[in-house]
């Protein structure tokens, strides 16, 4: 996957540059000169992947800092476990999810090393998948709602090593492309890949979704973004009364 600024939708890039493991793209760009101002395209498939922002110079200082500092998600992990854990980076797209219902919400189940917690469908890019096809898909299979994509909205990036759902422990680098959309029609969600990494899913009134017990990154996106496309796109909170 490569990230590519350009100053001004359609024009020059000002850089081009790899997502290496454990790299972050807002970090990248600010230590190139340039800080992130919105999302402009995801583009290509799997390791062809590009993904173009609109930057601006900041004209500020820098120093590099290298890798995102990688965490530790698995208390249990000991020296041995984590001596050489396998590299891994995944693409991955996941979407915050209207309707008249409310937000389209995710439960992890015991297969992942958050379970219980609240996510945003999606998952995995398969092989032959763009991003907005892969959260189109992951929608129907997490949830059994048929998603229509409103806008690109983010990447948002993590580093870590813990075990994956089948043991091995990885040097995990998750990257994640962030889309807007919304659901036309919205049905109980029943989740249709059952056994897998989502134990439930429900539709959110917008009045209660800071009630729920969220997974870090998810929180992180719905604070950032939630109240902004909830008016833009004509979802209005309601209370409940």
């Amino acid at each position: 996957m490569q990230i590519v600024g350009v100053v001004v939708a359609g024009g020059s890039s000002v850089f081009v540059r790899p997502l290496v493991h454990g790299a972050d793209p807002y970090r990248l760009a600010w230590e190139l000169g340039y800080r992130i101002v919105r999302p402009l395209s995801a583009t290509g498939q799997g390791d062809d992947l590009t993904f173009t922002v609109q930057v601006s110079a900041h004209g500020r200082k820098v120093s590099e800092r290298g890798q995102q500092r990688r965490r530790a998600l698995d208390p249990d992990l000991d020296e041995a476990d984590i001596r050489e854990p396998l590299v891994r980076q995944r693409l991955a797209a996941y979407a915050i999810v209207l309707s008249s219902r409310g937000l389209l919400a995710t439960e992890f189940s015991e297969r992942t090393a958050v379970p219980h917690t609240w996510g945003l469908p999606g998952g995995g890019i398969d092989a032959g998948e763009n991003p907005s096809q892969a959260v189109i898909r992951e929608a129907v299979e997490e949830t059994g709602q048929h998603i229509e994509i409103l806008q690109l909205l983010d990447i948002q990036t993590d580093h870590w090593i813990g075990r994956s759902p089948s043991g091995v422990v990885e040097d995990f680098h998750a990257v994640r492309i962030i889309y807007a959309a919304s659901c036309p029609e919205p049905t109980d969600p029943v989740v249709q890949d059952v056994g897998g990494t989502t134990a439930s899913a429900r539709w959110v009134p917008l009045h209660q979704w800071q009630r729920m017990h969220w997974a870090a990154g998810s929180r992180a996106l719905l604070d950032r973004h939630l109240t902004r496309l909830s008016t833009r796109f004509g979802y209005r909170r309601r209370s409940a009364g």
